[in-house]
């Protein structure tokens, strides 16, 4: 008895664990999902599935309880199981498309490949097919819009030239990269960003904060890393034509092919722009003129233990010009550049790039990422001929070691960079002094994983100028996770930046005023601290995200321009200090049914304070918004491939500069412009329908519907009497806050075309 007793004990519980659960999973258009993750909530059981969306999980408690299902690309979901002894088969499950990003594969934060959810410095990603199914992104520009905090700002109300603000940062404070590796040095950062096809992004990641520790000077404000396509992803042929209502006609045209071990990715991509408005009636085009030509191409290697060989190259040329309706039309600018009657800017820009990263054949993990890059700068503003050049060699020798839960990464950095002009930058006591800095500089970062809720990670970098010393940047990160739901971030960090005058403000090289610079600038400092809480949420039958953040900068040795001073510019290091603080949330859901939003909100304060007669005097930065939000919303049906998708920016006010508007008489009024702009909003449609297993693509849509223009002309001075227009001493281009460009409807059509070998 005793024998039979201890036999059904022992039977029993066996019985009750050896019930098993299977099933299949298929995509939203019937494909099955291979390798997606299956897990019993609260567990270690689980599997994936196999080639064919199969999947099979032995020893299931015979409880009630809940499965947990994930795969990246795809939105995750639950499903309960009934509590039951025998073997349960779920049938076959769906799993949307994840248009929110919440598994993507980032690189930027640590420099190695790790997924948003696991890294343990927050990373934002936009995909390319989040870009195509919510804007007619035609280079990076346009895509930064869907990145809540990060902000457009025109440099130039004739030029419109544009560079990258992220949380009220200008510009030059943030470090672009390709493929991991620094190419756009300030002059580029100016004029050579929007060279960047959408047609060879895979995506973009961004880090806000100050990441020097990794990349160097330039990443104060933050990091934007867009990361190439990988060619033996890629369609043989491949096109994007679009045109729209402002008789803008823009393309991609793009080629993979395969060459023994090598796979090849090259394409060209251009844009055509030439239509002369003037809505505003000050005289000068409300939109520019643009003829640009950008050719492409990556190549990798296969080798042996999945290392990498990659080189890719990028060449690309502008045309650029706006001005007074003669100087604009029939080209007349060819043969008016550089005219002192009628005002117009000419901004001829040639570039090219090469950048790659090579896998050491070596038993330790090592690798060298590379970059080498030519920028020249042809420009009349006016009479005011600018030429400048900026050369930039850079390579990153970068080795990793992991041993259990602990990782080391090292890495020496070498950085040569030639910059020369035609302005008193490079130019004294009547002799040309180019600037050549050679930057060698040496980091290392370790990441410890105590266990599944704890990562902790630490860094330095040592930089060497020879005009500053060695400039040390520490950093360091704490990531808690409570749960595989709910992750709590904290970083500390330090940046620096060296100085380019050119990029820093637009009126050095307009010739209005004479610059003056009192003492040797040193690199601006930066402190930061942050913090962000991230939640993935399972409300109301959808999947999504709760992500908050909260920030604050302070910086040292700060540079400011002083125009107090009639008829000059006088800069200097700011006796005093400079700040950025603030708080970010986005919210994020897709359901069940075809509807996914993604809604943020930056709240932002960004301000200079000096010590004047030993009393602090506090500015807010211009440009900066104080608040801002962008919202996307997306429907898609995918039984008829058509996606509906809705795109709002909103930008809050703003402080803008003190300017005055001339009499009659050309004197300048009493009273400023206004120095704090109004709110606005701009709002975009478009429609997208697939065809043909998704080969071919139709899309079209209305962008800034509401077609809100800045309601000020952007110019300064330019009715002054006494002059012909933009000649005044008064002239000013820098009072652009907003767009000019209104209501523009647009049509397009991309063909992707796969041959046999890659389907």
């Amino acid at each position: 008895m005793r024998g039979l007793l201890l036999l059904l004990i022992l039977v029993i519980p066996c019985d009750v664990w050896s019930r098993s659960v299977s099933g299949v999973i298929h995509d939203a258009n019937g494909a099955p999902i291979p390798f997606a993750n299956v897990q019993w909530e609260g567990s270690s059981i689980g599997g994936a599935t196999d080639e064919q969306g199969n999947f099979y999980i032995d020893e299931v408690p015979a409880e009630q309880g809940v499965m947990l299902f994930s795969s990246l690309g795809h939105q995750r979901f639950k499903r309960q199981v009934p509590a039951g002894e025998h073997d349960l088969d779920l049938g076959t499950l769906v799993m949307q498309d994840d248009m929110l990003g919440l598994d993507e594969v980032v690189i930027t934060g640590t420099m190695r490949e790790t997924f948003v959810k696991a890294s343990p410095i927050k990373v934002e990603v936009i995909t390319a097919e989040r870009l195509q199914n919510n804007l007619p992104a035609v280079n990076l520009m346009d895509g930064l819009l869907l990145v809540n905090g990060v902000q457009e700002v025109t440099s130039c109300g004739v030029c419109f030239t544009n560079s990258i603000s992220i949380n009220g940062l200008p510009g030059p404070y943030t470090a672009v990269l390709m493929d991991g590796t620094p190419m756009y040095g300030n002059l580029a950062s100016v004029y050579g960003l929007n060279g960047i096809p959408t047609q060879m992004i895979d995506r973009f990641e961004v880090v806000k904060g100050p990441s020097s520790t990794l990349y160097g000077s330039e990443a104060i404000a933050g990091v934007i890393n867009i990361i190439t396509k990988d060619p033996g992803d890629e369609p043989t042929l491949a096109f994007d034509l679009m045109g729209t209502s402002h008789q803008e006609a823009f393309g991609n045209v793009a080629l993979a092919s395969r060459s023994g071990k090598w796979k090849a990715f090259s394409g060209i991509n251009f844009t055509y722009m030439d239509r002369y408005e003037d809505n505003n009636g000050d005289g000068f085009g409300d939109m520019i003129g643009m003829d640009r030509l950008s050719l492409f191409t990556k190549w990798n290697l296969d080798r042996p233990e999945h290392r990498k060989l990659s080189i890719a190259a990028k060449l690309y040329a502008e045309d650029r010009r706006n001005g007074v309706e003669e100087f604009f039309t029939d080209r007349n600018y060819r043969s008016m550049r550089g005219s002192d009657s009628l005002y117009g800017e000419s901004i001829y820009t040639l570039r090219g790039e090469i950048f790659g990263t090579y896998d050491l054949p070596t038993a330790e993990d090592v690798r060298v990422d590379y970059s080498m890059s030519w920028h020249d700068q042809d420009s009349y503003y006016g009479a005011d001929h600018y030429l400048a050049k900026q050369g930039i060699l850079f390579s990153n020798l970068v080795w990793n070691k992991r041993k259990k839960k602990h990782l080391l990464m090292a890495g020496w950095t070498n950085r040569y960079q030639f910059y020369d002009d035609n302005t008193v930058a490079t130019n004294e006591d009547l002799s040309n002094h180019p600037e050549r800095q050679y930057i060698p500089g040496i980091f290392a970062e370790t990441e410890w994983a105590g266990n599944a809720m704890w990562t902790l990670l630490g860094g330095m970098r040592l930089d060497y100028y020879s005009g500053h010393g060695i400039i040390p940047s520490p950093r360091a990160s704490v990531k808690y996770s409570s749960s595989q739901w709910t992750t709590l971030r904290t970083s500390a960090g330090t940046g620096f930046k060296i100085v380019n005058l050119f990029t820093e403000d637009h009126a050095f090289i307009t010739g209005q005023r004479a610059v003056e610079i009192e003492e040797r600038l040193d690199p601006e400092r930066s402190w930061n601290v942050s913090a962000n809480f991230n939640h993935i949420h399972a409300l109301w039958n959808s999947s999504g995200m709760l992500d908050i953040d909260v920030y604050y900068t302070r910086f040292g040795n700060k540079i400011v321009a002083d125009y107090d001073v009639p008829g000059k510019i006088i800069y200097s290091n700011a006796n005093g200090f400079a700040e950025s603080y603030g708080m970010a949330m986005t919210f994020n859901q897709q359901f069940a049914f075809p509807l996914a939003y993604n809604l943020g909100i930056n709240l932002n304060r960004a301000s200079t304070t000096s010590l004047e007669n030993g009393a602090p005097s506090t500015n807010l930065i211009p440009y900066a918004p104080q608040w801002s939000g962008v919202l996307t919303i997306n429907y898609n049906l995918s039984k008829i491939r058509l996606n509906f998708a809705y795109t709002a920016n909103a930008t809050g006010p703003m402080a803008l500069p003190k300017v005055f508007d001339l009499d009659q008489n050309g004197e300048q009024l009493g009273a400023p412009r206004p120095i704090r702009s109004q709110a606005f909003f701009i709002q975009n449609i478009q429609i997208t329908k697939k065809f043909k297993q998704n080969s071919m693509e139709v899309y079209g849509g209305v962008q800034n519907f509401l077609n809100y223009r800045q309601q000020e002309s952007p110019l300064i001075g330019y009715n002054d009497p006494n002059y012909q227009p933009g000649f005044s001493p008064f002239f000013d281009t820098s009072y652009a806050y907003a767009s000019l460009h209104g209501r523009e409807v647009f049509i397009g059509l991309r063909v992707d075309l796969m041959s046999s070998s890659k389907k």
